[in-house]
């Protein structure tokens, strides 16, 4: 038989050098004659079965590889139809043809896409459950304007790039194919045929799921099943009031009972979720759930940004985690990451032969201190790409706030970077324009969008405005890291007690700058790796005095203005060094003394939680300059006069009987470090304090807070 179409389609078809299949591929009309072709290497024989009057003909092969054609006889008029396809030793498929459905991505879709504002790419890109043109199947959309030649491959066509090519959608960089009789959890990936006739295999950068590692198929997976019940919580959510969060890596918090296996998203909800309920926690931070192949990177080296981590369990199981979160009043804020992404070669690197993803300029691609690759900001697909991730993770799960990673990286061409390996910007100076325009329509799009989102920022520069709006010339975070307070206070409190009186301004200097932004003061796991020790070992002394320093510590640091943030560990005194390969030391549990600093933090947690006074800035320094004793005393008031309270610390093993301060109202005790049931000296105040000339006299604890509050 003589072939409806020229030899050199039907080549491009069997080398899989086609950019657009469909045009080949399918049911068409060839002058007068109806005609069926499809590629199926391998088959026995193809047949092509009329929906409608169930009649069946076979179809010839026209090229020895698999490429079959039939002209259909006494036909004129296109009709359903479907093939079934002999592979021998009874194994027959019967399926819809793919090359007979149009396209499913629109111009609008492509027109938003190419000036980075479609912000509902998770539901267009990447792979999707869909019905179109009232079938049931997948629909696959990938971005790579560069390739020659797009295909899925995956469990169902045995990895066989040949079997279903994608087509190009015009100009756009967009190929696609919608897929029949496809199901969750199948495997697949994308193979791209590079300008230069290498063949890549890439997994899905908008895979919703993929497979565990070392594995790196994506899988696919049908999203919006899942049965939310927290409607309640999204509308009272506020980002203001009381924000305390427990930072939590999920892999290494506990482990299963033999210690080792990972506890599933699902065992996590209750467990976890307990814990932080009990513990007075408001928030809990995960540090990246996004896929990631090296369980030492802690999930900062991305390689499935659309994809929760399959280590714990299913996207479902995620979203159960989240409600259950909800449920008990605990909000959820992801570490993302959008800095940098890995060199791994099923990732975006060099992703259609290309530099796609990241920078166009080598110095500025490579990241020198993590070994990845940074973001083209300035590239609106690659802008649009992460955009829409962020408004992924906050809609399709829920999600309470982002902190977002590594942002000082993002802002400054030469970060960590000498003179000579970047490229300035347009006006010959330091700041990522592009990366500052990202942030902004990033927070602005989310302020939009979700108005209770938390947005905070990990930036440890003096760049200004992190924090403020917008619209107000700012990045438009509603938080930011307080870096330098950490570094301050961390240097302080390592210090042996006699020598703090030299160092007191790194108590005090703090304050000279907390208004500048709305921060939030962070003791997290970068402090407690890496031969920092653990915060109680940081804490010089003896036993006793190491925990009196930590509860100290955790007293100063919830009386400081700012929001809250305590790594896992920390608020039962871990006393080695976070290890992401084992679970934290809960034996230590057995022993007293971690258990009276738990129950320290835990009632610290809730005295925070119930005062007003603690969650805005309102501030007054009672004594900020005693430096000879190394005490701190000021003043935290809110809306109502009774709200006020009083913080006093003590940062020497020196007790003091008759400690004088000046108030003209009487307070009373409300919590003191050194109390004997937190494993102190029992130096404290049980009967109200009443002012005498001007002043109250208390007693103040060693190495100890205590909080006052007005009668």
């Amino acid at each position: 038989m003589t072939p409806s179409t020229n030899l050199s389609q039907i080549t491009k078809i069997v080398n899989a050098n086609h950019h657009n299949p469909h045009e080949v591929l399918g049911m068409h009309k060839a002058g007068d004659v109806l005609v069926v072709r499809t590629f199926v290497p391998h088959a026995h024989a193809v047949h092509v079965v009329c929906d409608a009057k169930g009649m069946k003909w076979q179809m010839e092969l026209i090229h020895e590889d698999g490429f079959y054609e039939l002209k259909v006889p006494r036909r004129k008029n296109l009709f359903p139809y479907k093939l079934e396809v002999d592979f021998g030793s009874g194994n027959t498929h019967i399926t819809h043809d793919p090359y007979v459905f149009p396209p499913v991505l629109g111009e609008l879709d492509l027109h938003l896409f190419a000036s980075g504002t479609h912000y509902n790419l998770a539901d267009k890109m990447g792979a999707n459950f869909i019905t179109h043109e009232g079938v049931e199947g997948v629909h696959f959309a990938l971005w790579a304007p560069n390739a020659k030649a797009c295909a899925v491959i995956g469990s169902f066509n045995n990895y066989d790039g040949r079997r279903h090519p994608m087509r190009l959608l015009g100009g756009s960089g967009v190929w696609e194919i919608f897929i029949p009789n496809l199901a969750t959890y199948d495997a697949y990936k994308f193979e791209i045929k590079t300008a230069h006739d290498v063949l890549l295999q890439k997994s899905d950068p908008y895979a919703k799921f993929a497979q565990l590692r070392p594995s790196t198929n994506s899988l696919l997976y049908k999203m919006g099943d899942f049965k939310w019940g927290d409607s309640k919580w999204l509308k009272k959510r506020r980002k203001d009031g009381a924000l305390n969060i427990y930072e939590v890596h999920l892999g290494s918090w506990r482990k299963t009972e033999d210690g080792d296996n990972f506890l599933t998203y699902t065992d996590l909800a209750h467990q976890l979720v307990d814990y932080a309920k009990y513990m007075g926690y408001t928030h809990l931070e995960l540090m990246p759930i996004m896929e990631h192949p090296y369980d030492p990177s802690w999930g900062y080296q991305v390689t499935g940004f659309y994809a929760v981590t399959s280590r714990f369990g299913s996207p479902d199981e995620f979203k159960y985690f989240v409600n259950h979160c909800h449920k008990n009043g605990i909000g959820v804020i992801l570490d993302w990451v959008p800095a940098h992404f890995p060199k791994d070669p099923h990732g975006l690197e060099f992703f259609d032969g290309t530099d796609l993803y990241e920078h166009p300029d080598p110095r500025t691609a490579h990241h020198p201190d993590w070994g990845t690759l940074t973001f083209d900001y300035g590239r609106n697909e690659v802008a649009n790409f992460l955009i829409a991730n962020a408004l992924f993770w906050l809609e399709e799960y829920h999600i309470d706030g982002l902190r977002v990673d590594a942002v000082a990286s993002m802002l400054h061409l030469n970060y960590s970077r000498n003179e000579g390996d970047f490229s300035p910007n347009i006006y010959g100076g330091t700041t990522n324009l592009e990366a500052e325009n990202f942030i902004k329509h990033l927070n602005s799009i989310i302020a939009q969008r979700h108005p209770n989102t938390l947005l905070i920022a990990e930036e440890s520069t003096e760049y200004q405005g992190v924090t403020t709006p917008v619209e107000h010339g700012g990045l438009g975070f509603t938080h930011k890291w307080n870096m330098g307070w950490m570094n301050d206070f961390l240097k302080y409190m390592t210090l042996d007690p006699i020598h703090r009186k030299f160092h007191h301004n790194l108590l005090t200097f703090a304050m000279m700058y907390n208004h500048s932004e709305n921060f939030v003061l962070v003791l997290s796991h970068d402090e407690v790796v890496h031969g920092k020790r653990s915060l109680l070992d940081k804490m010089p002394g003896d036993l006793w005095q190491k925990c009196a320093g930590l509860r100290l510590a955790f007293g100063f640091m919830y009386g400081h203005p700012g929001a809250k943030l305590l790594f896992m560990g920390g608020e039962f005194g871990q006393f080695i060094e976070w290890n992401h390969e084992r679970e934290l030391d809960w034996f230590l549990m057995d022993f007293e003394h971690h258990r009276q600093i738990q129950d320290f933090t835990r009632d610290l947690n809730h005295l925070y939680n119930l005062e007003p006074a603690l969650h805005g800035d309102n501030f007054h320094w009672i004594d900020a300059d005693n430096a000879s004793q190394s005490i701190t005393s000021f003043v935290r008031r809110g809306d109502k006069p009774e709200d006020e309270l009083i913080v006093i610390c003590n940062f020497t093993p020196v007790a003091y009987e008759a400690h004088q301060i000046p108030a003209d109202q009487g307070y009373v005790e409300i919590l003191n470090s050194d109390e004997v049931k937190y494993g102190g000296s029992g130096v404290v105040n049980t009967a109200p304090l009443i002012p005498e000339n001007g002043r109250i006299t208390l007693r103040l604890p060693p190495l100890g807070v205590t909080i006052l509050k007005r009668q």
